[in-house]
């Protein structure tokens, strides 16, 4: 089984309403490089919430990333939406494919997974399921991806 892991390349984050200090909500721009089942790059954008208390206000965060490579040899893009939790622990993430967002080779790409790690590379799982190539069968196949 292989290791599954995406690590952050850039964080751009900037305030969109509220201060530095006080409750607040930012946006935030990042890029990932993705290994293992998924190979490429992807780029994500993040809407965050933060509270004067705790300074990460124990929100989920949505976000929707655009993935460019490949899963299990496949190779095209696909969007992925991302339900984020962050907290001076670390990331805890589920995500899901979004349906008709695979291109090429990743056409008809369904899927979801999770993340979870306190820092820059982050293990992840991912279970899948791509249509067979018209070359191989009429059949479908479903694949799990884990990290041990």
């Amino acid at each position: 089984m292989s290791t599954n892991t995406y690590t952050m390349t850039s964080w751009d984050e900037h305030v969109v309403a509220g201060t530095d200090t006080g409750p607040r909500y930012a946006h935030a721009h990042a890029t990932f490089t993705y290994q293992g089942v998924i190979e490429g790059t992807a780029s994500v954008d993040y809407l965050l919430y933060y509270d004067e208390a705790t300074g990460h206000g124990g929100q989920r965060a949505p976000g929707y990333g655009r993935i460019e490579g490949s899963v299990a040899g496949r190779s095209g893009t696909f969007v992925i939406r991302h339900d984020v939790a962050y907290s001076d622990d670390g990331i805890s993430d589920r995500f899901t494919v979004v349906p008709g967002s695979g291109t090429g080779e990743l056409t008809g790409l369904s899927g979801s997974g999770t993340a979870a790690s306190a820092s820059e590379t982050v293990p992840y799982t991912f279970d899948y399921h791509l249509p067979e190539r018209r070359a191989e069968s009429a059949n479908t196949r479903t694949r799990t991806a884990d990290t041990p």
